[in-house]
């Protein structure tokens, strides 16, 4: 038996809590699925704690509003998020546990309908567009129809299961994981810096030490419980293949063990200990939905007139090529964001699939940017929006989903 709705969005990461918000808001019936057992994705099931692209990195001015700012908002309630912080970029840090009770609250306040513990693993396609999907749980096997569709699942598998044109990676390129470490025990006054750790991990690499790949990463202290995070557990993988993400998360984790280790010789750490590992990966790039148009990384370097964007980019390109490889980092030239076109977020030969987040299309360059969680909440907010008026317009106006995602708070520019 199937259940009907005016739109469905697959994947509850940051892009997929936004986009069911967005769509809810603007009237549609709506359903947002997640495999996981709570929302929030990579900030609560693998231990990316940090807000990516919400803030300018020369002045450290919010560009992304809307949804995401409601979520900080509510982890500013909880005493649960840091103050924008310049690391390479400027990012926020939060405390998982608190995204997970905003993002509670915000759907359900919002009327959305949320299905965790339910894995996707079928979509069917009529002519041209998704018709349902079929979807998993420990009862069974059930189909939920809608009108029209959104992607947020990361990995595109909504638009692969549905026929839409996918890729993997980009020019052949796809950008390696990390897992994320959560170390305990570490003193409120021990210097853990980046310089620090780097220098600790080098000196371990020429006394021998094994299972250590990247020497330097993102490294913060968490808020409330004062945890240290690292980011250093490199690996390369396909994300679509259980085989090999399984491969690459027992390395990663025996990695992890080896980044204890030098955790514990630096002054006041002799008892560090893991909190948790991941407990996935964080990917970074896997299939891209093929858009109506794609972003470029000039569009992101070389930002022009913001004024028909229906989404805000301000993380800079940050591409991790290889294991243990420096990332390469690109800045984004005045004011310090640019626009998202809402053609990137729209199917080329599926005109009701949208998709946010990381699958959206991009190449090499701006595809490294669009991925952070920052960006994820403003890709999805507009594809949410896109999708909702998509139900009754079918070719949806550029116009019309700024005017609704300018009432529901997205402040864009222009």
């Amino acid at each position: 038996m199937s259940k009907a709705y005016d739109v469905i969005v697959a994947g509850g990461g940051s892009a997929g809590i936004a986009a069911a918000i967005g769509a809810r808001r603007a009237g549609a019936r709506t359903l947002l699925i997640e495999r996981g057992p709570c929302l929030g994705g990579a900030a609560t099931l693998r231990n990316v704690v940090t807000y990516c692209g919400l803030y300018t990195r020369d002045d450290r001015e919010q560009a992304v509003f809307g949804v995401a700012g409601e979520m900080l908002d509510g982890l500013r309630e909880l005493g649960a998020v840091s103050e924008p912080t310049r690391f390479t970029a400027v990012a926020v840090v939060f405390d998982p546990e608190a995204v997970k009770r905003v993002a509670d609250d915000l759907c359900d306040a919002t009327g959305v309908e949320v299905l965790l513990h339910s894995h996707l693993i079928d979509a069917s396609r009529v002519d041209d567009r998704v018709r349902s999907v079929r979807v998993a749980d420990h009862s069974g096997v059930h189909s939920y129809e809608a009108s029209v569709f959104v992607d947020a699942t990361g990995e595109a598998d909504l638009a692969q299961h549905a026929g839409a044109e996918v890729r993997y990676g980009n020019d052949g390129w796809v950008q390696n994981g990390t897992l994320g470490v959560r170390f305990g025990g570490i003193p409120s006054g021990a210097d853990v810096s980046r310089e620090t750790v780097r220098e600790a991990v080098r000196a371990a690499k020429a006394a021998g030490a094994t299972g250590l790949t990247a020497e330097s990463g993102l490294i913060a202290r968490m808020p409330v419980s004062g945890d240290l995070i690292t980011y250093l557990a490199d690996e390369g993988y396909d994300a679509r293949d259980a085989a090999d993400t399984s491969r690459a998360e027992r390395s990663a984790r025996r990695q992890a063990g080896a980044y204890l280790r030098v955790i514990r010789t630096l002054p006041g750490c002799s008892d560090a200990y893991i909190v948790s590992t991941g407990p996935e990966m964080g990917t970074r790039e896997s299939r891209h939905l093929v858009g109506r148009a794609q972003l470029s990384e000039k569009d992101v370097l070389e930002p022009g007139p913001a004024g028909d964007a229906v989404a805000i980019g301000a993380w800079p390109i940050e591409y991790h090529p290889g294991v243990g490889v420096p990332s390469e980092w690109r800045f984004i030239g005045a004011p310090g964001y640019y626009g998202i076109p809402l053609d990137v977020l729209w199917s080329r030969n599926t005109p009701n699939l949208f998709c946010a987040g990381r699958t959206v299309d991009g190449d090499r360059g701006a595809g490294a940017s669009l991925r952070a969680m920052g960006t994820a909440f403003a890709t999805g907010h507009a594809a949410g929006v896109a999708a909702a008026l998509a139900v009754w317009d079918g070719e949806v106006s550029v116009v019309k989903v700024r005017e609704e995602l300018q009432r529901q708070g997205a402040r864009l520019p222009g």
